[in-house]
């Protein structure tokens, strides 16, 4: 049963924005941790952001800080990646991820450990 679909990936110049959706299950959506991860070609994976908790808390690599926003929409099970101002460093297979196998979202987030991950939407921002 695929659990996470992603969609919204592109090829977008620089200073551009894309917006990443990803279609959940009801199991992998109602989980305390979700977010996304990258992997660029050659480097490791990357956490991008997350949200956690009943309140919606997030968590952003610093990197992105400020150009990018995660959101969730529970009504329809569907999690979001709002990626603004893009360089040609956020060029990367972006992964849509839930239920973070760590004791908290946090560290699930900085290792990059989840249990359930969708097949990736690609992201090519060009110069």
């Amino acid at each position: 049963q695929v659990q996470l679909v992603e969609s919204g990936g592109g090829s977008v110049q620089a200073g551009g924005s894309l917006r990443l959706s990803c279609g959940a299950s009801e199991y992998a959506f109602r989980t305390t941790c979700k977010g996304w991860i990258r992997q660029a070609p050659g480097k490791e994976r990357e956490g991008v952001a997350a949200i956690f908790g009943g309140g919606g808390g997030t968590l952003y690599a610093d990197s992105v800080k400020g150009r990018f926003t995660i959101s969730q929409d529970s009504a329809n099970n569907t999690l979001y990646l709002e990626m603004t101002s893009l360089k040609p460093e956020d060029t990367a297979m972006y992964y849509c991820v839930a239920r973070g196998l760590r004791r908290s979202c946090g560290h699930s987030f900085s290792k990059g450990d989840f249990g359930v991950w969708g097949q990736g939407t690609q992201v090519t921002v060009s110069s």
